[in-house]
């Protein structure tokens, strides 16, 4: 009788932590709803009133299309979507490529200044974009000024130098990803692959490239969309008669905000889901 005197209470007093426990857990569900409540319900609105038939872009008149048929009848706003898609483009091949070397060279060799390199190559990550603008912008102007004195030609910047900046900053995002797939990078497939005869290019082309290409690919989706989605950087960086989408868009939204901007909004935003998407896909497919 005394044992089971001591052994009735045990499951009442296991019982109290699993009650905490379960109150807990709703706890953190309510936390979860309103977190995602407050970060994704003013993009449903916007994707909303981008099908509005009103003029206002805060007022329903009506489901249409029409908005999405003016935009791509908007001479300025396409001209802005090919420079932005030109600079993502040969942006994030460049980075992609220097990226994807330096990513080797890291994991592969160790030499002096290693460290010192690796944490200069998350700079770009860490530093604010505002930041990393003005440096460029600083960068520009006196190297610019440098050239032209020297040369007498009168460049400023365009186009150019917004993807020179692009890939200053893609090259680390890029760098950082395909590091990440060399992590669980077999080398010994490498050294038999030598020791069968293959010089060190067809072992690249062959063996290494193929096993790491998941990871430059959702390096380079990463970097194009970076690309894509930058103002500051962009704004800071280009001259006069150049600008990207989002300057562009932002231009507009200083002086009236109208369902055009909620339409190449939405527009964008579906871009960049379905790039980040591929990217996370591509990277999973790296540690399968």
């Amino acid at each position: 009788m005394a044992e089971e005197t001591l052994v009735r209470p045990l499951p009442q007093a296991a019982a109290r932590p699993a009650q905490r426990n379960r109150w807990g857990e709703r706890a953190l569900q309510i936390n979860a709803f309103f977190a995602y409540f407050f970060l994704y319900a003013p993009i449903a609105i916007l994707v909303i009133f981008s099908f509005s038939n009103s003029s206002f872009a805060g007022v329903w008149g009506g489901f249409t299309f029409d908005w999405y048929i003016r935009l791509f009848q908007n001479a300025r706003l396409m001209e802005a979507l090919r420079n932005s898609v030109y600079v993502a483009l040969i942006s994030t091949t460049l980075a992609t490529m220097i990226g994807t070397l330096v990513a080797l060279g890291m994991e592969r060799f160790r030499f002096k200044g290693r460290t010192s390199l690796d944490a200069v190559l998350y700079l770009p990550i860490v530093i604010p974009d505002i930041v990393m603008a003005v440096m460029l912008l600083l960068f520009f102007s006196t190297a610019l000024q440098l050239i032209n004195g020297m040369f007498g030609t009168a460049m400023r910047m365009n186009l150019t130098t917004v993807i020179i900046a692009h890939v200053a900053f893609n090259i680390s995002f890029v760098a950082v990803v395909v590091r990440a797939s060399l992590k669980s990078f077999d080398w010994r497939m490498e050294e038999a692959a030598q020791d069968l005869g293959a010089n060190e290019w067809a072992t690249f082309r062959r063996i290494t490239l193929p096993l790491i290409l998941p990871g430059i690919v959702g390096g380079a989706l990463l970097g194009f969309t970076l690309s894509l989605d930058d103002y500051v950087i962009a704004a800071f960086t280009t001259g006069p008669g150049f600008s990207t989408l989002p300057i562009e868009v932002f231009s507009r939204v200083r002086r009236s905000i109208t369902p055009e901007i909620n339409a190449i909004s939405t527009i964008m935003l579906l871009a960049s889901v379905l790039l980040v998407v591929a990217s996370q896909i591509f990277q999973s497919r790296q540690h399968r």
